[in-house]
């Protein structure tokens, strides 16, 4: 099994600034993609931003600019830095993961999900 912990959520005014960070761990054989996706109340999770094993990055539209993710393939570890925060950036933040677990032959890729961090910007 995969598991990945999301930190450091929290409260922060707008204009500011919050890094998150996810690790994973469990029997993990490789990690493909990763990235983070958010959902608003009332609103459906959508994708923030992801980066693949080689580094690249594709971001929602919303967030080009303002966010930067980025990972540590020896750590298995994926950080999404918020600059100039927005009161419409408040979210639940997901981590996600594309994880190939296991050890050989018997491996298996797993869709994994953190637990969700908070992110609250105030006006």
């Amino acid at each position: 099994q995969v598991q990945l912990v999301e930190s450091g959520g929290g409260l922060v005014q707008a204009g500011g600034s919050l890094r998150l960070s996810c690790a994973a761990s469990g029997s993990i054989f490789s990690i493909h993609s990763m990235g983070w996706y958010r959902q608003a109340p009332g609103k459906q999770r959508e994708l923030v931003a992801t980066i693949t094993k080689g580094g690249s990055t594709n971001y929602a539209d919303s967030v080009k600019g303002r966010f930067t993710i980025s990972r540590d393939n020896a750590k298995n570890t994926v950080y999404l830095q918020m600059n100039s925060l927005k009161p419409e950036d408040t979210a639940v933040y997901y981590c996600h993961g594309a994880i190939v677990a296991g050890i050989p032959p018997a491996l298996s890729l797993q869709d994994a999900w953190g637990q969700g961090t908070l992110v609250t910007v105030s006006s």
